[in-house]
C-alpha cells in the first residue's frame, strides 16, 4: 500500500489534542469587526474544539494526527 496523504489545507487550518479532539481557530473574525458586538469579538478569541461531526470529516484529511 502506498502512503496515505495529509491534506495541506487541513495541516495549516487544524491541529490535535493530546485526547484525539480537533482544535482549530474560531469562526468569524477576518473582517467587519465594527458591525460585531463586543461580546462577540471577546468570546471568539482563542481557538476551539470542533464538533464531533466536523471532526470527522477533518480526521479523514488528515490520516497521520491521531
Amino acid at each position: 500500500m502506498p502512503k496515505m496523504k495529509t491534506k495541506s489545507a487541513a495541516k495549516k487550518r487544524f491541529s490535535m489534542t493530546a485526547s484525539g479532539k480537533v482544535k482549530s481557530a474560531q469562526a468569524g473574525k477576518r473582517h467587519g469587526m465594527i458591525k460585531r458586538t463586543t461580546k462577540f469579538i471577546r468570546d471568539a478569541r482563542g481557538t476551539t474544539v470542533l464538533s464531533d461531526a466536523d471532526a470527522k470529516i477533518v480526521k479523514k484529511y488528515m490520516p497521520y494526527n491521531r
